[in-house]
């Protein structure tokens, strides 16, 4: 499921398989985040993505600009570092070209 601002770049999420739900923004009809089962959690808001947008372009920051023929590289380092969440000990080993038994 991926939650957005009514943009039209999304339109195509739905028949790419994807599920999508958005909030609108637009001036007097503002809503930031929406509860649309009546739990009480307003699981419906578009946070999430432009935080990830912001930590992207902070991490192509010190690049000092990417050409776009190799946006989808850098993209994809970011993707896997940001899902990493933790540095684990044999993930470093991996990085670094060590054993996974060095110590």
């Amino acid at each position: 499921m991926v939650y957005t601002d009514e943009w039209g770049g999304y339109n195509g999420l739905p028949d790419a398989g994807r599920g999508h739900a958005t909030v609108n923004h637009t001036p007097g009809q503002r809503e930031w985040a929406r509860d649309d089962d009546g739990d009480g959690v307003r699981e419906v808001h578009d946070n999430t993505l432009e935080g990830l947008w912001a930590a992207l372009r902070t991490f192509l920051r010190p690049f000092r600009g990417v050409s776009k023929h190799y946006l989808s590289q850098y993209v994809a380092v970011f993707q896997w570092v940001y899902n990493l969440k933790a540095a684990v000990p044999e993930t470093l080993r991996l990085l670094l070209g060590l054993t996974p038994d060095a110590p």
